[in-house]
């Protein structure tokens, strides 16, 4: 019996050596992954926080067509995680206001610069008279008829910020705007509620300061 027992008790040793050089051995910390990654968008670098791709798929490093993002605003942290929702939730879930700013950035391919739309193709479809809406910002109605049709494009000029938005009119659900940005070989499309516009220097400063967060200028 004193063999059986011996090996036994060795066999016993081993086996707890071993789970213990085995045993995971990270925390929280350090499953969190790297702060940034490096993506490439049409041949332009940006430096993305992993948790605000929106996509699964698009989390990864190196070239990609697109990728899309969102931000909390107004201090532009990645955004929590979604919640889980009930039955009991959802309604609840839909009357909440959104908090966030949407960002797509995808490779150009020498397409019509967003500048250019707003110089030379929107005017064409706009009406002839335009209105302040407040604080320096104007705005022009679209046509009936015309392909933006029930939009409004707002603009504005201040020192060292500006703005141009093309926005949906309030109606079952609220209106929405996006503006429109080139980096090199990438256009930037941020989405953002109509209803912002009443600050709108606090919105253009938010795309100006995520432009130069992930590119490293403001484009």
């Amino acid at each position: 019996m004193l063999p059986i027992i011996a090996a036994g008790a060795i066999a016993t040793a081993a086996i707890t050596v071993v789970a213990y050089l085995l045993w995971p051995t990270w925390g929280a910390q350090a499953s969190i992954g790297p702060d940034r990654l490096p993506v490439s968008v049409g041949a332009t670098l940006f430096n993305v926080p992993p948790k605000a791709i929106r996509m699964k798929i698009q989390r990864h490093s190196g070239p990609q067509e697109r990728i899309d993002l969102s931000f909390a605003y107004p201090s532009l942290d990645v955004p929590e995680a979604p919640k889980r929702v009930s039955a009991e939730t959802v309604e609840q879930q839909a009357m909440q206001p959104i908090d966030r700013i949407f960002l797509s950035i995808a490779a150009h391919h020498d397409s019509m610069a967003p500048d250019t739309l707003v110089n030379t193709i929107y005017p064409r479809y706009l009406e002839q008279t335009s209105s302040a809406a407040q604080d320096g910002l104007s705005m022009r109605r679209f046509r009936d008829g015309t392909p933006y049709n029930g939009e409004d494009l707002f603009f504005a000029d201040a020192p060292n910020l500006d703005l141009s938005a093309r926005c949906t009119r309030d109606a079952a659900t609220p209106g929405m705007c996006l503006s429109e940005r080139r980096v090199d070989g990438a256009d930037l499309t941020f989405r953002f509620p109509r209803s912002w516009l009443t600050q709108w220097r606090d919105v253009a400063n938010a795309m100006d300061r995520l432009t130069a967060r992930l590119h490293g200028s403001r484009g």
